[in-house]
């Protein structure tokens, strides 16, 4: 798996952007204004991504690449070395899981602007 491949596929996601408010890195993927994941321009290749407190934590025992992520609350955030370790369908699964857990804590009014976007 290539950066790219995460790039575009975290694109691919509903109404989904990339910014750069940090500055030049790292990469930010938001829906709605809200951040589901980061993904750094240097090497080694990672991806943060927002994660439910319990599924994290299933994800951090079963992964040794998978770690909290770093300056992001580590309750709600993995970090996501990939590194050949982790099938890449999982890796799309996560991405999925982030984006869902952005688009379920939306307000009603938003989730309905977005679910009208791009019919």
């Amino acid at each position: 798996m290539e950066r790219d491949d995460l790039r575009m596929y975290c694109l691919s996601k509903k109404s989904a952007v990339e910014e750069f408010p940090f500055g030049e890195d790292p990469a930010v993927f938001k829906v709605m204004g809200k951040i589901f994941a980061l993904l750094p321009l240097q090497e080694p290749l990672t991806i943060s991504l927002k994660c439910d407190p319990d599924f994290a934590l299933i994800l951090r025992e079963t992964y040794p690449a998978v770690t909290g992520a770093w300056h992001l609350n580590k309750r709600h955030w993995n970090g996501v070395a990939i590194d050949g370790s982790i099938p890449d369908e999982d890796i799309y699964t996560w991405i999925d899981h982030a984006y869902d857990q952005i688009v379920k804590s939306l307000t009603k009014a938003q989730r309905q602007m977005l679910n009208k976007m791009e019919e």
